[in-house]
């Protein structure tokens, strides 16, 4: 696929810093209601009711606000396809089966890792975001950090450990988010709310036949349940991604990484003092190493940044 959108990364304005704070609030809460959704639920099907839901909030909002629909050249029609599978079908799949199996403070805590990622790919492919010394300091601390979260459990992975795998799939998830951050930035100019509709209308129609035919039509569940579907369907899901493809294409894929060392922060917080979850000592050990990695890796962007034109190598 073919880069189309190659300006340079701007400075992130206030706005920018507001999204990525609320971001970081929103998604940190997630996936503690995911574990109530699976609850009632199975995995495919909770994924499923969040793009679904989530597509049909933003379609709703794009109709309401008279925004005309984008003309569907076959580039970004390519675009809108694969960032469909990257940043909602595969990733919000991963996440509902893996945390059948683990805590929702780990998955939670793997969102930290994704500018390890993010980072080495938008050196190659956004212009404007160079991977530094200091930033590569940052991702070795980082990566020390995510072998510690892993834990000396997942060698059981080849086993078939459940555990083992529920974390490699929250891990995975990251990875598809991280292609998908990339995307985001190469994708053709676009209104963000249509481009965030499509990508979930297309996550929508992969997950609605893999439920019916995997875990077939839903039925009702405990109120609590049910409230949980809808809220992860209209505000991590909905709200979040049109956020997430706004701050992207403003300020870059390398600043929206800043929302993933929030997220472990809250999640832990929600999983530990909501729902009762233990959490194991290499998790605060695995949170501060990567939270150094970030201070290392972002303490270059101090101050106002006016840089050159980048050059190309």
């Amino acid at each position: 696929m073919s880069a189309t959108t190659d300006t340079p990364v701007s400075a992130p304005t206030p706005g920018n810093w507001a999204s990525v704070i609320g971001l970081g609030l929103i998604w940190g809460g997630t996936f503690m209601v995911v574990t109530i959704a699976l609850r009632g639920y199975g995995p495919v099907t909770v994924a499923t009711a969040r793009t679904t839901l989530g597509a049909l909030a933003l379609l709703s909002l794009v109709a309401v606000t008279g925004r005309s629909a984008p003309r569907m050249t076959p580039t970004l029609a390519g675009f809108v396809l694969t960032l469909g599978v990257l940043t909602s079908a595969l990733p919000f799949m991963l996440l509902s089966w893996g945390q059948q199996y683990v805590p929702s403070a780990f998955a939670g805590l793997s969102m930290a890792v994704l500018p390890l990622f993010v980072l080495p790919m938008a050196h190659w492919f956004v212009p404007g975001d160079r991977l530094t010394a200091r930033k590569a300091m940052g991702f070795g601390l980082g990566l020390t950090g995510a072998l510690v979260l892993l834990g000396p459990g997942i060698a059981l992975v080849g086993d078939g450990d459940l555990v083992a795998l529920g974390r490699l799939a929250c891990i995975a998830a990251t990875v598809s988010y991280a292609l998908g951050s990339i995307l985001t930035r190469r994708c053709p100019p676009v209104d963000a709310i249509w481009l965030s509709a499509l990508t979930l209308l297309v996550g929508a129609g992969i997950l609605l036949p893999a439920m019916l035919l995997i875990e077939g039509m839903p039925g009702l569940a405990s109120p609590g349940t049910m409230a949980a579907i809808v809220f992860l369907g209209l505000v991590p899901t909905a709200l979040a991604t049109l956020l997430r493809v706004q701050v992207i294409r403003s300020a870059g894929p390398s600043f929206m990484t800043l929302v993933n060392y929030q997220v472990p922060v809250w999640s832990m917080l929600c999983g530990a003092l909501l729902l009762g979850e233990d959490l194991p000592g290499r998790f605060f050990a695995a949170l501060a190493l990567i939270g150094c990695g970030l201070a290392v890796s972002q303490s270059g962007h101090r101050g106002p940044r006016r840089p050159k034109a980048p050059r190309r190598p």
